[in-house]
């Protein structure tokens, strides 16, 4: 005969609703076979607790149980039957609506618990587990394989899609907690934190560069080495380039998942030589300009 369901879930039988749901969540999660993996003897205090909960925590079976006209395991007691017990389909165990006021738990191992208690056999999809992966900006946008290490110290192979931004999450299938029953296994989920590059800023697909030009490519014009994520190319600049123009590079952005890459937008900034030239402050000095950069400014 199963043990009386108060003294399994450690209450008072004067104990409310709202204690027997807390004392039975407590325990549940205790002796929940997924968190004590191999303990054959958890996962019977485990069917324990369920059992009583499901007298308990239905009103309608507790107060049979205590007028004495059901037992422990929830079978009915000799010579206190009752017209409804022959009813067709009637059974003490059909239903588990009395698991209803759980179904908006926070912790998934603990809904599916409190969904499935009571029922004949324990059958629990197996809990996501959740990680952190940091990558380097060009293996983000690259793509590749990477690994982490777990808490017990095994790894975990990580396919890194190319064109993977920061803040993705990233989900490996049945690569989570094991099931309970036949259930299968829950998943990984992986979130990839993307850390800076020292050149590049991703905007969506697009890649961001700012590239310095000699006052001499600005006015003149010239060919130009500029990087890209997938190695340097040559970049022609136009005569007369000022500071704040924008090139495009079509195809040197990120990957997209239709073959496809962003483009990569390189803004110009002419820069003067760091050391004083004399050679070009005299040409300045006897250089007239009629133009003015500041023209539309003036009140």
């Amino acid at each position: 005969m199963a043990d009386d369901p108060y003294k399994v879930l450690g209450v008072d039988k004067s104990a409310s609703q709202e204690e027997i749901q807390k004392a039975y969540r407590a325990l549940a999660k205790k002796f929940h076979p997924d968190l004590n993996p191999g303990k054959k003897k958890a996962e019977e205090q485990f069917k324990e607790v369920s059992a009583a909960y499901d007298i308990l925590g239905d009103p309608a079976k507790r107060s049979r149980f205590d007028a004495g006209e059901i037992d422990a395991s929830g079978a009915e007691r000799p010579k206190q039957r009752y017209y409804r017990d022959f009813a067709e389909g009637a059974s003490p165990y059909a239903s588990d609506a009395g698991y209803a006021d759980f179904a908006d738990v926070d912790d998934d191992v603990l809904s599916q618990i409190f969904r499935g208690a009571g029922r004949a056999s324990v059958r629990i999809r197996g809990a996501d587990v959740h990680y952190r992966l940091e990558l380097d900006f060009l293996d983000a946008l690259n793509g590749g394989n990477q690994q982490i290490t777990l808490p017990d110290g095994s790894s975990l192979d990580v396919r890194i899609p190319a064109g993977t931004h920061d803040g993705q999450v990233l989900r490996l299938r049945g690569k989570g907690r094991p099931g309970i029953g036949d259930a299968p296994a829950g998943d990984a989920l992986i979130e990839v934190t993307v850390r800076p590059h020292r050149l590049f800023v991703r905007e969506g697909d697009d890649i961001h560069i700012n590239l310095p030009i000699s006052l001499t490519e600005a006015v003149l014009g010239g060919k130009v080495k500029v990087p890209t994520p997938s190695g340097a190319v040559t970049m022609t600049i136009p005569k007369w380039t000022n500071t704040g123009a924008v090139l495009r590079l079509r195809g040197k952005g990120a990957p997209r998942g239709d073959g496809t890459h962003g483009d990569e937008l390189v803004a110009l900034k002419v820069v003067l030589p760091e050391k004083p030239d004399p050679e070009l402050e005299k040409f300045v000095e006897h250089w007239h300009g009629t133009y003015s950069p500041r023209q539309g400014m003036e009140g």
